[in-house]
This record gives structure tokens, sequence and C-alpha cells, in this order.
């Protein structure tokens, strides 16, 4: 319509504003699956999470593909199974009876141990299923998480309940307080 009026006075639209956005697709696609994480300094860091790792590079283990809900894991000589599918690790009966032994104490499982074994748990999943360059990268000497539907690196972002801690020992990078 205003390309067909004689005078300025008629044109009906005013002038256009807008703006390039650049990556699109990330803003609207990415972020949005990605809901608000209100984030803040956690505890602090202790030493568990380097004699965590220090025992867990003495385990053996078992890598499968995925494991059978049904199957008995009794007679599995390896210390802790991986399940590639599920992105698990699960510590076997022989890997009970080495932390027990490891770190001197008489039952993992029990409520004064939960720490402990949370650490071990944390651990054994950093060294079975997070994979260096795949999962993570290390840049200046910090674990930076990659996203895994685009690839992108996701600085100041981290894992958490222990684990980005964890892939920090297992690195030998410096191990950084918790989020919460």
């Amino acid at each position: 319509r205003d390309n067909m009026v004689v005078y300025k006075k008629d044109m009906a639209q005013r002038g256009h504003a807008f703006a390039i956005v650049d990556e699109v697709d990330s803003i609207l696609i990415d972020e949005a699956r990605t809901p608000l994480i209100i984030s803040g300094v956690g505890n602090k860091t202790t030493e568990l999470y380097d004699k965590a790792d220090a025992f867990v590079r003495t385990l053996k283990k078992l890598v499968i593909k995925e494991m059978d809900t049904k199957q008995d894991t009794d007679d599995i000589e390896q210390d802790y199974i991986v399940d590639e599918k599920a992105r698990t690790a699960t510590l076997t009966k022989h890997g009970v009876a080495k932390a027990e032994k490891y770190f001197d104490i008489e039952n993992l499982t029990s409520p004064e141990n939960s720490e402990l074994h949370h650490h071990i748990q944390q651990a054994i999943k950093a060294h079975g299923t997070m994979h260096r360059d795949t999962d993570y990268v290390i840049k200046d000497g910090q674990v930076i998480i990659v996203d895994t539907f685009t690839g992108r690196l996701m600085p100041g972002r981290r894992y958490s309940d222990g684990l980005h801690q964890a892939i920090e020992a297992k690195e030998r990078v410096k191990i950084q307080r918790e989020n919460r």
C-alpha cells in the first residue's frame, strides 16, 4: 500500500526496527531444552575425591553393551560393571570387598560410610562412562562439558552431585568446589 501513495504523509508504515540473530537454532531450540538452573557455591572440596580416584584406579572393570536386569553379578570377577547403554557403573561384590579392605572399614553400605560410598560411585562413573574429548574436554586446566546434541563446549556449566569433581580427580586437574 505504501508503494502506491504519492505523498509521504499518506504512508501507513513507520520505519522498521530489526535485529540479526546469529545461531537462532541454538537460542530457540537448544537452550530451550535446558531449564533455568539456579546454583551457588556448595560444600568445600574434600580429599575424598582424590582417595576415591586412587582406589578406582586399582579396580578391574567389565564393560557390557546392555545390562540384563535378571543377570546375576555374584560370579563376576571384575570389580565394577559399566553398562554402556544406560551409562551406569556399579560395584560388584568383589569391588565392595576391595573398597572395605582399601579404606579399612567394616561395611561400605552402612550409613556412616555413605559419603565415602558416594565418592566411590562417582569415581567409577567418571572412569567408566565419562570419556575425554567426547563428554568433556580439558582446556586451560579445567574440565569443560561438551553438549551431547550440538558438540559445542559449555564453559561455566558443571556436572552435579560430585561427578564433575570426580572427573577433575580422574584427569588430575585442580578440583573445584561443588555447586548446589
